[in-house]
């Protein structure tokens, strides 16, 4: 589509002009990319938004000449000429079969040398690029990454516009409710001791707007979490927020399984087909993780039943105390070096994942069995491991043994490190899938406390109700449903269908040993609005920042937002947090310790 970007300073952008412009005179506006004098030539790149073009001025045009040759890098321009054809092309740019040959020259804006080069591969380190966000922001791959979020919240708005929802806008100040992580808190200057929080998620909110009839709702919303860094963390982050009333499980999923392949085509221009759908236990026995990437396959093996007779200490501690053992057949990898098997050993062995060590096991070329504890094992054993795991000549088994939530977890991280190491994930493939049947409630391991594993609102399946009447009944084995959507290895959405029934709500506060003035303190409000007709409801949620993340191949979340804190929570550019006047402290009623 041809877009009208004439304004009073310039009559096309720095991306638009092409062959067939030659002859027209035109004025273009931009930055200063690179200065080229060749003695009779002096040559320009003039940037913007859109692109670059380059501008030329001849020696014969004297002042000309000399004011565009001694011109630095990011000075802003205004500059009108004559589109020609160029004798020496370039093909990487779109506009590169043209110049502009400068008539007049006018300067709208002198720059200092800016502290890093403003290119897509730029010399800035990050601490400094996010210091003169500004001029990060004018690389052309941050611009494209900003553009990419805004076609993505495009295609959202038209999915769900189209299916009748109505964008509504909750609040940002509210009042502290249990999400999972800690609030931000607002103190209120009228009310002199009491907090505003600032929402981690409208979960409550959105619920009753199902409760106020509005049927189906969704919001582009910020969301705040005061939490540890990573990544793929901010204290504020976006959500796409939805909800829907009288709809089943299978109405959610459907419905915004269409959404991603809607914006997947009409962003990516990538056809996603169906949406596959794997059950919370295989994908934390099968892949140690409830959101595995399935872009490779190297599946975990629970070898506890091939071990039963093992005298190897790791594993027969493992299997005595209820323990796991978790073993990966890496393909093709029996001729890792030592070095490589020392490398994974301390990989595993990290403070940040504390496994006690690895074991290795491959065939040799003389058709015998070599393991890292040869004097354990007959080799009867070591056979009967690569029988029951499918181990093929030159393959590797590499194993790990713990508690087994432990152990599946560091099973998951050493499966993607596996891939990481051997390039198992082919550039530019997609695996989107849905996890489902997430367990109802959690035990800390340490205290045996029952908790909610997402929230007390969530629906168990009907299947499975009688088992909060059982005050024998191993209340983690009700499944929950509660979903979430898995890209490549990244959770992007999850969500529930919620309690609309009171019986069943009283159940599960019960079980989680809720006395009537903590449900009251805590939930009052919603407890309230129930008891005036609720109708079944459900609903998720997308995190943005991530999903714009994966789709621009990125690493970090920061890159796919405007102005990020850095990776300890701090803006870079304008110096926050920051200290506040006392006065405005004391007019809270806040004194500092």
């Amino acid at each position: 589509m041809a877009l009208n970007m004439q304004t009073t300073l310039r009559t096309h952008t720095c991306g638009e002009l092409r062959l067939a412009n030659v002859g027209q005179t035109v004025t273009l506006t931009g930055w200063v990319q690179t200065v080229r004098d060749l003695g009779k030539f002096a040559f320009v790149d003039l940037r913007d938004r859109y692109g670059r073009t380059q501008v030329v001025a001849t020696i014969e045009q004297g002042e000309l000449y000399d004011q565009l040759r001694k011109l630095g890098r990011e000075y802003v321009l205004r500059v009108t000429g004559t589109v020609a054809e160029r004798e020496s092309k370039n093909a990487k740019l779109p506009t590169g079969d043209i110049e502009v040959r400068v008539q007049q020259l006018e300067l709208l804006s002198p720059a200092k040398v800016p502290p890093f080069m403003i290119d897509d591969e730029t010399d800035g380190l990050e601490e400094t690029r996010l210091t003169y966000r500004y001029l990060d922001l004018r690389r052309p791959v941050m611009q494209q990454r900003l553009m990419l979020r805004a076609k993505m919240v495009r295609a959202v708005r038209e999915y769900l516009d189209d299916l009748a929802f109505v964008e509504v806008e909750t609040p940002t100040f509210i009042k502290s409710t249990p999400e999972g992580a800690r609030d931000f808190i607002v103190p209120s200057r009228l009310h002199p001791g009491s907090f505003y929080a600032l929402p981690q998620s409208p979960q409550i909110l959105k619920q009753l707007l199902m409760v106020a009839g509005m049927d189906r709702y969704y919001q582009i919303v910020k969301c705040y979490r005061d939490e540890d860094f990573r990544g793929d963390r901010q204290p504020e982050f976006t959500q796409i927020d939805c909800e829907m009333s009288f709809v089943t499980q299978e109405d959610i999923l459907s419905t915004f399984e269409g959404m991603v392949r809607h914006v997947f085509e009409q962003v990516l221009e990538v056809k996603l087909g169906s949406i596959p759908r794997m059950s919370y236990q295989e994908a934390v026995t099968r892949y140690g993780s409830d959101k595995p990437d399935l872009r490779f396959d190297l599946p975990l093996h629970e070898l506890n039943a091939a071990l039963a007779q093992t005298q190897f200490p790791p594993f027969r501690e493992a299997v005595d105390a209820n323990g796991l053992v978790i073993g990966i057949v890496l393909p093709g990898a029996a001729g890792y070096t030592r070095k490589q098997l020392d490398e994974l050993t301390d990989w595993v062995k990290a403070p940040q994942r504390g496994a006690k060590g690895l074991f290795y096991l491959r065939k040799q070329a003389d058709g015998n069995w070599k393991s890292s504890a040869d004097k354990f094992f007959t080799p009867e054993e070591l056979a009967e491991l690569a029988r029951y795991t499918g181990m093929k000549d030159e393959d590797l088994l590499l194993a790990i043994s713990d508690r087994p939530s432990k152990a599946r977890k560091l099973g998951g991280e050493l499966r993607n490190e596996l891939a990481r190491r051997e390039n198992l994930i082919q550039p530019g493939t997609w695996d989107v899938r849905w996890i489902i049947d997430f367990p109802l409630f959690e035990r800390d391991e340490e205290t045996g406390a029952l908790n909610p594993a997402h929230h007390p609102f969530v629906m168990p399946h009907e299947a499975e109700w009688h088992l909060l009447d059982d005050p024998n009944a191993d209340l983690t084995q009700v499944r929950a449903l509660c979903y979430d959507m898995v890209m490549n290895g990244s959770e992007v959405c999850s969500g529930s269908v919620r309690i609309h029934r009171k019986d069943i709500q009283e159940k599960i506060f019960a079980r989680l040993g809720l006395s009537e003035e903590e449900k009251q303190e805590k939930f009052g409000f919603l407890l309230r609005a129930f008891e005036y007709g609720a109708p079944p409801h459900a609903g998720c949620a997308f995190g943005l920042d991530r999903w714009v993340m994966l789709a621009a191949g990125g690493e970090t979340i920061r890159d796919v937002i405007a102005y990020p804190k850095n990776s300890s929570g701090r803006d870079m550019m304008l110096d926050a947090p920051s200290l506040v006047n006392p006065d405005a402290l004391r007019e809270v009623g806040i004194k500092l310790l």
